[in-house]
């Protein structure tokens, strides 16, 4: 019955964390253990117990004041003096932009929805088709939880108790291994599709956005610098990215005007919120899993299947896959990694950043794929195309992903090569 109240709940559009935290409660009713709803607040604040969380609402804020800030421009006009001249010139400008903007926002949706109202009417205004403008941009999104940081990579390092700055660190090499697929992606898709031809700036208008791209582009340095050289944790290079974000855009872009700031702290506590929430809930449900001892018996189904390393994570990338196209990303995260990371460890010997990237980038594959796909209907409802032309459009950047994905699974080497 447990597993019929949670199909229905998920089933009836109840908010994914109700639906982990009534289907918790439901199991300990149901079980006649009743002592265990003495431990139901402990485990609820328990998923939320830990510093490194922190690093989400701030990174959340850092996005929100860019944007507000006028730095998200700038970064795109920034991009167009290293391949606006190239033809379809802003295909390429729109990549290269969603590469600057992963390096600051952490969060696949958000990004789609700055991206898609920046870059998409610029697009159509040239001449491409909205829908393949919007799946572009979309697929863009893809890069945030892959490259450094992620809000995917901060909770997974909090429930695998790996450093969260090693975690975003493992996803550099995946990340620039994506976005070079996505290159070759764009490429190919020009032969079918005629670029319009692409325009280099003038001498004098690419001083000019260098001279004011250069203020912007230090964000995302002061992010991935500081957790490389070990100066700072994610958490401090995020508030540090909030804080240059604030002074830049009132300062220096003069865009950012203080009465902006109540209606940005709203959206960052009503956004992060909803994601501690979640968290919270999803550990309450993670709790009874374990209770249930359902990844012992996973792993020994598993176990009874293959013994390759490799088939194992093609597996789990085949069983995400389905799983992300119903469930959201943070969810999933939550109730999968209890359940499958102690077996990839300790029947396949998998690092665990390997397993992280592999799992974070599958997950976030379930924005962009029916029936739920809330990145689909984020570029849809930004940019006003249908969501299946833009899932049409956005096919050969899945397909990209999913190599991406096996080769991941195939070379461990790729994700631990920095570390």
């Amino acid at each position: 019955m447990t597993l019929l109240i949670f199909l229905l709940l998920l089933f009836t559009a109840v908010p994914i964390a109700l639906v982990l935290a009534l289907t918790a409660i439901w199991y300990i009713g149901s079980s006649g253990n009743t002592v265990l709803f003495e431990s139901y607040p402990q485990q609820l604040f328990g998923a939320i117990e830990s510093y490194g969380l922190l690093a989400i609402p701030l990174f959340m804020l850092a996005g929100e004041l860019m944007n507000e800030g006028g730095l998200t421009r700038r970064l795109i006009d920034l991009a167009r003096i290293l391949v606006g001249g190239f033809r379809g010139g802003l295909a390429y400008i729109n990549l290269v932009a969603n590469m600057m903007m992963a390096a600051i926002m952490g969060s696949a949706a958000s990004q789609i929805a700055i991206m898609s109202r920046a870059m998409v009417p610029a697009m159509e205004k040239e001449g491409y088709d909205k829908s393949y403008s919007a799946a572009i941009t979309a697929a863009g999104g893809l890069l945030s939880p892959i490259i450094p940081p992620s809000m995917l990579f901060v909770l997974f390092g909090v429930l695998a108790q790996v450093p969260i700055a090693e975690m975003f660190i493992a996803g550099i090499i995946p990340g620039l291994l994506m976005s070079l697929l996505f290159f070759l992606t764009i490429s190919l898709m020009g032969l079918v599709h005629q670029y319009p031809k692409g325009e280099w700036p003038t001498r004098r208008q690419a001083w000019h956005f260098l001279l004011m791209g250069i203020p912007a582009g230090f964000i995302p340095l002061v992010i991935i610098g500081g957790i490389l050289t070990g100066l700072a944790t994610p958490t401090e290079s995020a508030a540090m990215a909030s804080l240059g974000a604030l002074l830049i855009g009132k300062y220096v872009y003069k865009d950012l005007q203080f009465s902006h700031l109540f209606g940005i702290f709203k959206r960052t506590a009503i956004n992060s919120g909803m994601v501690i929430m979640l968290i919270a809930a999803a550990g309450v449900f993670g709790w009874v899993i374990v209770f249930e001892q359902i990844p012992q018996n996973a792993a020994a189904w598993i176990a009874g299947q293959t013994s390759d390393p490799f088939v194992f994570l093609l597996m789990v990338v085949g069983i995400l896959l389905l799983v992300g196209m119903v469930i959201d990303g943070i969810a999933a995260l939550i109730l999968v990694v209890p359940i499958l990371l102690p077996i990839a460890q300790s029947q396949f010997g998998i690092s665990p950043f390997q397993f992280g990237v592999v799992v974070c980038l599958t997950l976030v594959m379930g924005l962009l794929t029916p029936p739920v796909g809330a990145g689909l209907f984020i570029a849809s409802s930004m940019t006003g195309a249908s969501p299946m032309r833009i899932f049409r459009s956005l096919l050969p950047f899945l397909a990209a992903t999913l190599i991406t994905l096996v080769l991941l699974s195939w070379q461990g080497g790729l994700v631990t090569m920095l570390l």
